[in-house]
């Protein structure tokens, strides 16, 4: 039940106050045992060295079958060529061993030095994350993204959602992941698994990924060759929120794209509840016009300079279109909002009509 879950204030969970609190609850507590074990619950996510719960399965880097975007060696090379050397002979994009580098723009030369050795603090971190860009991968399971951002092009990304709403976390927040050109010092980011949007005369892989089943609703296929997709739920079926594909218009263009899965959805939900509350200048929005309603296009530069909250690889890059005409808005940040608690209403503008339509029109193929 989203009303289930809480949230503890940023502001309360500085290392000074964490200890206060815990000697607060304590009173004249024991301290505990050198060597207790200390469980986690399979929902937190990391910054700056911090947990936060999310409500929803994780996946971090350190856990078995997670993805390490801090390590060298290719994830899914064979073992014996996995190395930095022979990964750099075999693979031209690969160019430094590293996937990852330090947020800079807006630190002081001090606030640089501290942090390079990895000394983040959660409140500096805070002044410097406030978006969170929204990708499509057109790999269509989180595995196979991992293996084409790390393994094939040295890139990397915070976060991976996968089909059956496993998050995967692969670095620390405080990390400058690169996956969003100019946005990549403030912001986190999410590779979301789906085929992506197409043009009506662009070769598409819809055929390959989504068939109907004997009842006649659309069902996720993924195709042979990648065996089960790495999908941690034992026999799940994935199917798109909405059965038929989406057509809308992005970058003044006009595209077809299946839905995400109810499951990305959910778990996206709490993601971005989690992250506007760790992160105050993080809106849970969306860019908007002045009548309200989603802009479907790249952001003018100094909109996108003065803009926090959360915000499409399409609102960044003139050459993107990601995450598409089919990725619901409204159902996001609705559900981060009640979530949340703030209980912010849409726009009038854009409420009524928005839901109804949804960010884009159906279409039958």
């Amino acid at each position: 039940m989203l009303s289930m879950l809480t949230f503890t204030p940023a502001s309360l969970l500085r290392p000074g106050a964490v200890f206060g609190l815990v000697l607060l609850a304590a009173g004249c507590a024991t301290t505990p045992r050198p060597g207790a074990h200390v469980p986690r619950h399979g929902d937190e996510i990391v910054a700056a060295g911090h947990f936060f719960r999310t409500g929803t399965p994780v996946v971090l880097w350190m856990d078995p079958g997670g993805y390490d975007a801090y390590r060298v060696e290719r994830r899914f090379a064979p073992l014996e060529k996995a190395d930095w050397r022979t990964s750099q002979e075999e693979v031209r994009h690969l160019n430094t061993p590293n996937r990852y580098n330090i947020r800079r723009d807006g630190l002081t030369p001090e606030q640089l030095e501290r942090v390079r050795g990895g000394g983040w603090d959660l409140p500096l971190l805070q002044e410097v994350v406030d978006q969170f860009v929204l990708h499509y991968d057109v790999a269509g399971t989180s595995r196979h993204c991992f293996d084409i951002l790390h393994d094939r092009r040295g890139l990397s990304v915070h976060f991976l959602l996968d089909l059956d709403g496993t998050i995967y976390q692969t670095l620390d927040l405080k990390e400058r992941a690169w996956h969003a050109t100019t946005s990549n010092s403030r912001s986190v980011g999410i590779e979301i698994a789906n085929m992506g949007a197409y043009g009506e005369n662009e070769r598409n892989p819809f055929d390959q990924w989504y068939a109907r089943d004997e009842t006649g609703q659309v069902r996720i296929t993924i195709p042979e060759r990648f065996g089960d997709g790495g999908i941690r739920t034992p026999g799940f079926v994935g199917r798109p929120a909405r059965d038929e594909p989406v057509v809308g218009v992005v970058q003044g263009r006009e595209l077809t794209q299946y839905d995400l899965t109810n499951e990305q959805y959910e778990a996206l939900i709490r993601l971005t509840a989690a992250l506007c509350e760790i992160f105050p200048k993080m809106t849970c929005d969306y860019p908007r016009d002045d009548e309200g309603n989603l802009i479907t296009r790249k952001l003018p530069d100094e909109r996108l300079r003065e803009y926090g909250g959360l915000i499409g690889h399409y609102h960044i890059q003139t050459n993107k279109v990601d995450p598409g005409p089919a990725f619901d808005w409204d159902r996001v940040v609705d559900g981060a909002r009640a979530l949340k608690g703030t209980g912010q209403p849409l726009p009038e503008a854009a409420s009524a009509e928005t839901r109804a339509r949804g960010p884009g029109r159906l279409h039958r193929r």
